[in-house]
């Protein structure tokens, strides 16, 4: 695609997915650097009315937007190829990135936008380049994830997929009984607490989960993961606290 000014989207950018607003990453940065995609289409809806003027990644913690955060822990991590998928507002998101002092020189940005909403995993087979492992992060995600370490695990392992999770303790609000196939009562717990694997927003994918992706089809990451179950794929987790 074609460079553009901070904020200003070529005419007719919508039309179709299209990489725009391609900015030079730093000469010293490695002739193959790592690849991610952050989904920052999101309308944020659970922040609502207060997302309906300002997109969820731009939402400040501190002095600094947590997309801000986000990339600066990925150019560090060594990713240095970095496409935003957007949406909702996308011209705020942009302006951001492009005229951000701070992050201008940290990669090469890239910003695809789809004609219709895609899901958590549909747009992926859109985007072009990912050729080789690439990490794909929500862009409201806060974490101090070690990302080199979770590629690494990833290679290592060879796995088609890997979901970085962390453990959720969920407190109950009910009396919880255990009954047998008699219905008599075996145990009676007062709200107990319990214990979830739950996913953080960050994934590592391998390239060709892309072909379980219909072109221009909505796709959601949960069903995505069924697919390659389906297909006989490992899908791995990356426990972290």
């Amino acid at each position: 695609g074609g460079s553009c000014a901070p904020g200003e989207p070529p005419a007719g950018w919508a039309s179709r997915p299209r990489a725009i607003g391609v900015l030079p990453h730093d000469e010293r940065s490695p002739a193959s650097p790592m690849k991610a995609v952050i989904l920052a289409g999101g309308r944020g809806r659970r922040l609502a009315p207060f997302t309906v003027a300002f997109p969820k990644p731009l939402v400040p913690v501190g002095d600094r937007a947590v997309l801000e955060v986000l990339l600066g822990q990925l150019a560090r991590a060594g990713f240095r190829d970095i496409t935003l998928s957007v949406d909702h507002l996308a011209e705020l998101i942009m302006a951001y990135v492009q005229g951000h002092p701070r992050l201008r020189d940290l990669a090469t940005w890239r910003f695809v936008r789809d004609e219709k909403p895609g899901g958590t995993a549909g747009p992926l087979a859109r985007i072009p380049g990912l050729d080789e492992t690439f990490v794909v992060c929500n862009g409201d995600l806060l974490t101090g994830l070690d990302f080199a370490d979770l590629v690494a695990t990833h290679r290592a392992r060879g796995a088609a997929l890997t979901v970085a999770v962390h453990r959720k303790p969920v407190k109950l609000q009910l009396g919880v009984l255990d009954i047998d196939d008699q219905q008599r009562v075996r145990r009676y717990t007062e709200k107990p607490l319990m214990h979830y694997d739950v996913s953080m927003g960050v994934y590592v994918y391998e390239p060709r989960c892309l072909a379980h992706i219909r072109p221009g089809e909505y796709l959601d990451f949960p069903d995505l993961v069924q697919r390659l179950l389906d297909a006989g794929e490992e899908v791995a987790a990356y426990p972290t606290d």
